[in-house]
């Protein structure tokens, strides 16, 4: 970790979250940076037993476009997992002044989606810290195998968010995070997040359903079931999930 790399984020203005500005969209590079992340994650556990995963969303108003096309994608997680023992989610999201919710531990595609379909979204600053702490407490009292954050913006302290993920790094949980839009504070911010916790970026067009579904359904059968899981994944899929499987080292 070259820690120059974060204090440079240190004096930089934060951006005002603009909920006119268009997402653009990620690169043919983007999406290889993130396949190449994710071929140096270990082997999660074997398959058959249920993968635990948390699915954190900010729910502020810039993002409000996009929550009911992610609510969709991810009550389909639920289903690319069944026969590779399940899958629960706990769903985590901040808005608003300081409200911040976590659910119970989700084990079907029907609990989430009334869950996250209840949910409005609602102006605030971001709360990824408390993303982070609450990975970091369900971590330390139970097995948890992926945190996913999708975001747009980043309004904290660089250090706190870096100091949190690599508390994640040492519980072994790997944080998969999916930036929409192009802030380059939140993607300088996000990169060490996921690079911190052993996981990976990816900057998603969110005028694309079917990418950030592919990219979070392999997540989601990553997190399941291992590598194993995930060549037999990428064969039925095809698309941008083939080259996945090629660049995970055996284990």
């Amino acid at each position: 970790m070259r820690l120059n790399e974060v204090y440079r984020l240190q004096g930089e203005p934060m951006k005002d979250k603009d909920s006119s500005r268009l997402p653009e969209k990620s690169s043919r590079g983007d999406i290889d940076s993130f396949l190449r992340q994710v071929a140096g994650l270990p082997t999660l556990k074997p398959g058959g037993q249920r993968g635990r995963l948390i699915f954190a969303m900010d729910a502020t108003a810039s993002r409000e476009p996009t929550w009911d096309q992610a609510c969709r994608i991810q009550a389909r997680m639920f289903t690319e997992t069944a026969s590779l023992g399940g899958l629960d989610i706990q769903l985590c999201y901040y808005r608003g002044f300081q409200e911040f919710e976590a659910t119970a531990w989700l084990h079907e595609p029907s609990a989430l989606l009334r869950q996250m379909t209840a949910v409005r979204c609602l102006g605030g600053y971001t709360q990824i810290d408390k993303v982070l702490s609450h990975a970091v407490r369900e971590g330390r009292g139970t097995r948890v195998h992926a945190l996913v954050f999708v975001g747009d913006c980043m309004e904290e302290d660089s250090d706190r968010l870096c100091h949190r993920a690599g508390e994640l790094g040492i519980l072994g949980i790997p944080a998969f995070v999916f930036q929409e839009g192009g802030d380059p504070v939140a993607e300088r911010v996000f990169r060490q997040i996921a690079r911190l916790s052993n996981g990976a970026y990816c900057r998603f067009d969110s005028s694309s359903p079917r990418q950030l579904h592919d990219l979070l359904s392999a997540v989601a059968v990553y997190a399941a079931g291992g590598r194993a899981a995930l060549e037999d994944f990428s064969r039925q899929r095809g698309g941008i999930v083939l080259q996945l499987p090629h660049q995970v080292r055996k284990g």
